[in-house]
């Protein structure tokens, strides 16, 4: 009789343990429906901005464009989110914004705004309480108003002297509620206007790297080679005996020496410890054996003003690690390491 029991009781166990996995199965498919319907229902919303792209958006972002001033958005809720983010895209990319709460606009934050800003509007419905009170102070400022609006016949597109629509079938909120769709579509609105001004401003990847100094992104785009290498590099003569060239290329730290002419200036060869290792492997040296008996001629050279991301894709192109940095007299003025790029993850 206790075995049945024990029997019964281990059977009840596995049935409750599969139901469970059962449930978590339900769930995860759930989980993937709503997660791929929401990203449907973006990405038709997306699709549907390509219409509003037209003459009235070009006007709105040469208005931008010619401006004097900065750029001022505004907007309330998730908007405002929003439009924090176009702010930070537009100030890295060398358009001057600012963020200004509609709601504290209206209690003091007016101050900021200069006579030649422009001013965006971001609102899904354009009727919000702050939205209307806001856009009214600012026609009287004399401001330009641009719209990014869900409503075309909203209080803020009326008043508006540019309305960028951004139109919406319906929320990816399964309760049609939380802003998702309206919010995507206000994102890609601010980065299309964005990539159009960088378009118009010429603006480049070295431009983008003065206001990106800190990161990776910025030391490659701005970290040049004279930075980076060692300005009191190995050298010796042709005649230099291989016991001091050897401790050369050990003192230095380089792992190489470049072979120089008298005056110190003209680079003739280079030999690195792969070379010595190779010299020694083959027994091909004696006590008469000097740099330029190993030496390789003809060796890659950078100029100093060149980016260290340059001098990396030559060292990974001819797979070595040192290059010889020169002068615009091809000078030898330096040494650079591959562990002195990637040290700075310069990749």
């Amino acid at each position: 009789m206790p075995k049945n029991t024990s029997f019964f009781k281990k059977g009840r166990q596995n049935y409750k343990l599969f139901e469970l996995a059962m449930a978590k199965n339900e769930k995860i498919t759930q989980i993937i429906n709503t997660a791929q319907t929401t990203v449907r229902l973006e990405k038709e919303t997306i699709e549907n901005l390509l219409g509003e792209i037209n003459e009235n958006f070009a006007n709105a972002v040469y208005e931008i464009y010619k401006s004097d001033g900065r750029v001022i958005i505004t907007g309330i809720g998730k908007s405002a989110i929003i439009g924090k983010k176009i702010v930070a895209t537009l100030n890295s990319t060398g358009t001057p914004a600012i963020f200004m709460h509609a709601a504290e606009a209206i209690h003091g934050d007016l101050g900021i705004m200069q006579p030649a800003d422009v001013v965006i509007f971001i609102s899904k419905s354009g009727n919000t309480p702050e939205i209307k009170s806001l856009v009214t102070i600012v026609k009287d400022m004399g401001n330009v108003i641009i719209a990014i609006v869900g409503d075309k016949n909203s209080f803020l597109s009326a008043n508006s002297d540019y309305m960028i629509y951004t139109p919406i079938e319906k929320e990816a909120c399964p309760n049609n509620l939380a802003p998702t769709s309206s919010t995507t579509a206000q994102l890609v609105m601010g980065d299309a206007i964005a990539a159009s001004l960088i378009e118009l401003k010429g603006f480049t990847s070295e431009d983008f790297a003065r206001f990106h100094p800190g990161g990776a992104l910025g030391k490659k785009l701005l970290y040049k080679v004279e930075i980076l290498m060692n300005s009191n590099p190995p050298k010796v003569l042709e005649n230099t005996p291989i016991k001091d060239v050897i401790l050369e290329i050990s003192s230095k730290r380089m792992g190489a020496t470049a072979i120089v002419d008298e005056t110190g200036k003209k680079v003739l060869g280079i030999i690195t410890d792969g070379d010595i290792r190779r010299m020694l492997e083959k027994n091909t040296f004696s006590s008469n054996t000097v740099a330029a008996d190993i030496m390789t001629t003809n060796p890659k050279k950078i100029n100093r003003k060149l980016l260290a991301s340059a001098a990396l894709q030559i060292m990974e192109t001819y797979s070595i690690t040192q290059l010889i940095v020169v002068d615009d007299n091809d000078n030898y003025v330096g040494m650079i390491h591959l562990h002195d790029i990637l040290k700075e993850g310069i990749k």
